[in-house]
């Protein structure tokens, strides 16, 4: 079993102490930069918001994106129309098969 691995993540100028596993390391520390450089942006564009609200509109923008991902992803209509077609293709087959013999 793989031992936790301690780190500090910086998200919005704050550390954030966490135990992970090795594999998951640079995947966070991605994760964490992607939120600084979101975070950043709003913080150039509104000068009269606070953190909270930066961390929000970047929260709201990477939850709305992975949404948009997630539903180009979800082939599952498109599975069962596709088994239908095998299931016809099949009869079709069986049955010409019978035929011709």
């Amino acid at each position: 079993m793989e031992e936790k691995l301690s780190i500090k993540v910086n998200v919005a100028d704050r550390y954030y102490p966490l135990k992970i596993d090795r594999m998951e390391e640079e995947k966070i520390r991605k994760a964490a930069k992607l939120i600084n450089e979101k975070v950043f942006l709003y913080k150039q564009r509104y000068s009269d918001k606070d953190a909270q609200d930066f961390l929000a509109m970047a929260a709201l923008q990477f939850v709305i994106r992975n949404i948009e991902l997630e539903e180009k992803l979800d082939h599952s209509d498109l599975l069962e129309e596709l088994k239908d077609l095998n299931r016809e293709l099949d009869d079709i087959l069986v049955s010409r098969k019978t035929n011709v013999l």
